[in-house]
């Protein structure tokens, strides 16, 4: 069985730009791929990756399009954002003082009993250190 693994729009977002840190993020592409991991994250993340991509302006609309059905294509497991999840999401916001977008992808790390890929350096260092084995940060 593959180990679960939370995903966030930063690592994702280098998938499709070459930029620091995507080498990184290639390899955890495919390790999902390849069935070694499964990814999971907020359903935020399509609309995060989107519009990051979106304001770097390198993408027509067309390929935005593209990128868009390939982010479905990948089918990650999503969560919305209820019960407890929303609970927790909170709880994560209001202990790290971070918004609650960064805090919903850390949150279901903890939920999940699992960590957290992300290329945010800022955010990694505003977590409280009860919250830093969750993170695995690629820079």
């Amino acid at each position: 069985m593959p180990e679960i693994v939370v995903v966030d729009a930063s690592v994702v977002v280098k998938w499709f730009v070459e930029e620091k840190g995507s080498d990184e993020a290639i390899k955890i592409r495919d390790r999902y791929i390849e069935g070694e991991i499964k990814l999971i994250a907020p359903e935020i993340i399509t609309f995060e990756v989107l519009n990051a991509l979106y304001y770097k302006g390198l993408f027509s609309e067309d390929e935005l399009k593209e990128v868009s059905e390939a982010l479905d294509a990948f089918s990650f497991e999503l969560y919305s954002l209820r019960g407890e999840y929303n609970r927790r999401t909170i709880e994560a916001a209001y202990k790290n003082n971070i918004t609650i977008y960064d805090a919903s992808y850390i949150a279901l790390a903890t939920m999940r009993n699992s960590y957290m890929y992300t290329a945010d350096e800022k955010l990694v260092g505003e977590l409280r250190e009860d919250y830093r084995p969750y993170i695995k940060g690629i820079y």
